[in-house]
């Protein structure tokens, strides 16, 4: 199918959209927040490089998110642990001071990242066009309550955004049915054929959507394809693609 011939011929109801990696430059804004920490936090005390830190916790946090999103690990396991594992190589205490150590860095790290407002390219553009064509949109993250809506604000975004669902809030992460019904209830529009997600994450944001019976739309950055559709899922490279595929 032509990338020309591609569009929704029924107009949804709610456009759902991913926070990080999607709307938000997660990658660029943690990258950030993690070197000053290194410093604000003098964790050169133990680590011997700035990379090495930045390193370290890129692995092992990737790793726990998606075990995270599998209900594998508790959100409160996720928070310590993705600030000791980089520090326990070379940390000198006991593993009680590490955790302690671990509970003071994270709150930091979350404010320091809340202050930075990089948006991945053609979010304004896809914000500001949906809400020219009077579309309400919503936000679906598994992202953590207390610095999702600040990363929203400094990132001035919160205007476009109508309705905002944190599976930290309600208990359930993506990609699990329970987290896109809920999402249905509070629109008060129960036909999930109405509702549309777009989401960076293949396992997470876009199989979740496709077994709740949402329209899903793959935002791979990544490549330089045309908007495809594969029979599940439609595929854009770049943010305003989609005001392509939605109807008037």
């Amino acid at each position: 199918m032509k990338s020309d011939d591609i569009a929704l011929s029924v107009r949804p109801s709610v456009v759902w959209l991913d926070l990080d990696d999607t709307l938000i430059d997660f990658h660029a804004i943690s990258l950030i927040a993690l070197r000053l920490l290194y410093n604000e936090a003098s964790l050169d005390r133990w680590i011997p490089s700035e990379d090495t830190w930045v390193k370290d916790y890129v692995a092992s946090n990737t790793d726990l998110w998606r075990r995270y999103a599998l209900g594998e690990v508790t959100r409160e396991y996720l928070r310590i642990e993705r600030m000791s594992a980089p520090l326990r190589p070379y940390f000198t205490g006991s593993a009680d001071e590490l955790h302690s150590l671990a509970d003071s860095v994270d709150p930091l790290y979350l404010d320091l990242m809340a202050r930075q407002k990089q948006l991945m390219p053609g979010a304004m553009d896809l914000l500001a066009g949906l809400r020219e064509r009077n579309y309400r949109t919503g936000i679906l993250s598994n992202g953590f309550e207390q610095v999702q809506y600040r990363k929203m604000d400094t990132a001035g975004i919160s205007s476009y955004i109508d309705i905002t669902v944190l599976s930290d809030h309600i208990g359930i992460n993506k990609p699990a049915l329970g987290i896109y019904r809920h999402a249905i209830e509070l629109t008060g529009q129960l036909n999930p054929g109405r509702h549309l997600l777009v989401g960076d994450n293949l396992s997470t944001d876009i199989a979740g959507a496709v077994n709740a019976g949402w329209t899903a739309v793959y935002f791979d950055r990544n490549s330089e394809l045309p908007v495809s559709y594969n029979g599940s899922y439609y595929t854009i490279n770049s943010l305003t693609e989609l005001l392509r595929l939605l109807p008037d």
